[in-house]
């Protein structure tokens, strides 16, 4: 019983050495890692759990993303979007331009069916006069890409 003691305290010295490495420098109350290291091999039960006790709440303490807990833990996230397509309210925004140059679009296009550059109107009927559009050029409105349209195709 008295050796899994001395296993148990070796292995507790061992895993707040390796923390103690990792950690960053918020996390270490404003003492160097050198230090820390000296003060778990020397008093290595108190050096241990005063590590564990001043690294956690270092980190607790801490704003914003953390780096994760030890060994193991599972890896932590971002608090916001990473990227501005992963971002709701820029997608919206994004959305909202869309339409805004869309309604623009509409009220300065020709009322009289044709468009400056002879392509496909913007209600995507045909643009000649016999109806035969080819069905290429009919563009979904609402992705601004030009795709054929498949009702035309045969």
């Amino acid at each position: 019983m008295r050796n899994l003691l001395y296993l148990v305290l070796i292995g507790l010295v061992v895993y707040t050495i390796v923390d103690v490495v990792r950690s960053e420098d918020r996390e270490r109350a404003g003492m160097p890692k050198a230090l820390w290291i000296v003060l778990i091999v020397v008093f290595p039960l108190i050096g241990s759990i005063a590590w564990l006790a001043v690294s956690r709440a270092m980190r607790s303490r801490g704003a914003g993303v953390s780096r994760g807990g030890g060994w193991g833990s599972a890896p932590t996230t971002p608090a916001g979007p990473v990227a501005p397509d992963d971002d709701p309210e820029f997608l919206w925004l994004l959305e909202q331009h869309r339409r805004q140059a869309e309604r623009e679009g509409r009220r300065s296009a020709p009322t009289d069916g044709a468009t400056p550059s002879g392509g496909p109107d913007p209600a995507g009927g045909p643009s000649s006069a016999d109806g035969a559009g080819g069905g290429v050029g009919h563009g979904d409105e609402s992705s601004g890409h030009d795709h054929p349209d498949p009702r035309t195709q045969a």
